[in-house]
């Protein structure tokens, strides 16, 4: 069956997580993307450890699968030529150089776009092309002064950054959006478009209720640690043994939480018969709650709620995570076709085979021959660098 993006050749000049993440995507529905990398070192990730795999880092795997490397000297007038023959052949561009930088060379967005009117061209930057375009775009620094930092951690504590650079990751999910809205609207003119992403503003855009509340009152949310703003209970509680997770979005699954905790009448106590009044009296609620919690442990309560159509979950790590997607049947690792490197699987499921196998991240300029011999033919299509899946098999689940 033809993938989705099938015969679209991918110019991939993108480095670290935001790019790479997104072109990983593409590269799952069936495009062909190319990955340029500079000679020597490659993109920054691959020395990014430990955690180390057998051949690069664990950090450059897991946004650089199914693609193929090769290494190209931007500062060198040889190199340069083929860079821009690859981006005159290419239906999409993605790149996340400094503003400005590759139009000195002669791959900016206008010079692409001259000789090849029908290229995508996605641009992802930390802080926009305009007045930040000279602000270093680093996923940490965007946490800080975009005012997630600001709401993570506990009421009175530090400031905290989310345990994995979100900002970038919800950037490449965008940039995705964007280059496959274009890649549509080409499909009726023909005609491409440059498509402009950046950290701050995918932030911003991902703080929804947080930031609408901002927005409709002009006071700035504070942490809550693990509380939130305008439900409650929805928040970690102390049992017997740890913390659970519980998360009551109305009415009805509080009424149930007090049944099975054994105190039904707190859902007529007019403290917590609303959700409104639960989250004006939180603290007495909480105290109520975790003095029924601490008589079981917190296995024993998930088991029960859970039962009981209550959300609610003990913390766990990645470990319980991956088990759990498991048991769930939600197949959440797939192998290699080489059965080499273990991958996240691709997080949509479609009712057709639109899902390429995963093939292993290449190692650094792995492909530069038959990149370069291709580049220098003339006659070319993405299928003589990539043959898609020839026998129509599946993912090989773990």
């Amino acid at each position: 069956m033809s993938r989705p993006l099938q015969g679209v050749l991918v110019a991939d000049f993108s480095r670290v997580l935001a790019g790479p993440s997104c072109t990983t995507t593409l590269a799952d529905l069936g495009a062909t993307v190319i990955k340029v990398e500079r000679p020597g070192s490659g993109d920054d990730t691959r020395s990014w450890g430990p955690p180390w795999s057998a051949t690069s880092s664990t950090y450059f795997e897991s946004v650089n699968r199914s693609k193929r490397s090769v290494t190209l000297d931007l500062d060198d007038p040889a190199d340069l030529a083929l860079a821009r023959e690859l981006a005159r052949r290419a239906d999409v561009f993605v790149e996340n150089f400094k503003p400005g930088a590759l139009d000195r060379r002669g791959l900016g967005y206008a010079q692409v776009a001259a000789p090849n009117p029908g290229v995508v061209y996605c641009s992802i930057s930390g802080f926009g092309a305009g007045a930040g375009a000279d602000l270093l775009g680093y996923d940490f620094v965007v946490q800080a002064v975009g005012g997630l930092m600001s709401i993570t951690g506990a009421p009175g504590g530090e400031p905290t950054k989310a345990g994995v650079a979100l900002v970038d990751v919800l950037t490449g999910k965008d940039a995705v959006i964007g280059i496959l809205a274009a890649l549509a609207a080409r499909a009726g003119t023909g005609r491409g478009c440059h498509v402009e992403v950046n950290l701050l503003s995918s932030l911003l855009a991902s703080l929804v209720n947080q930031a609408q509340g901002y927005l409709e009152t002009g006071v700035p949310p504070k942490r809550m640690g693990n509380r939130h703003p305008s439900i409650a209970p929805y928040e970690t509680l102390r049992c017997r043994d740890g913390l659970l997770a519980v998360a009551c979005g109305n009415d009805g699954q509080f009424a149930r939480l007090a049944r099975v905790l054994g105190d039904p009448g707190l859902a007529a106590d007019e403290r917590f018969a609303t959700n409104a009044a639960r989250v004006a009296n939180r603290e007495e609620l909480v105290q109520t709650l975790e003095r029924l919690l601490t008589a079981a442990d917190a296995a024993e309560w998930e088991e029960r709620l859970t039962t009981a159509h209550v959300p609610a979950g003990r913390v766990g790590d990645l470990a319980d995570a991956f088990d759990l997607a498991e048991r769930l049947g939600l197949t959440p690792v797939v192998r290699t076709r080489n059965d080499r490197a273990p991958q996240v699987r691709h997080p949509v499921s479609y009712s057709g085979d639109l899902v390429r196998p995963p093939e292993p991240p290449p190692a650094l300029g792995e492909h530069d021959a038959a990149v370069r011999a291709w580049l220098a033919a003339e006659h070319w299509s993405p299928a003589d660098l990539d043959p898609i899946d020839p026998t129509g098999t599946e993912q090989v689940p773990s």
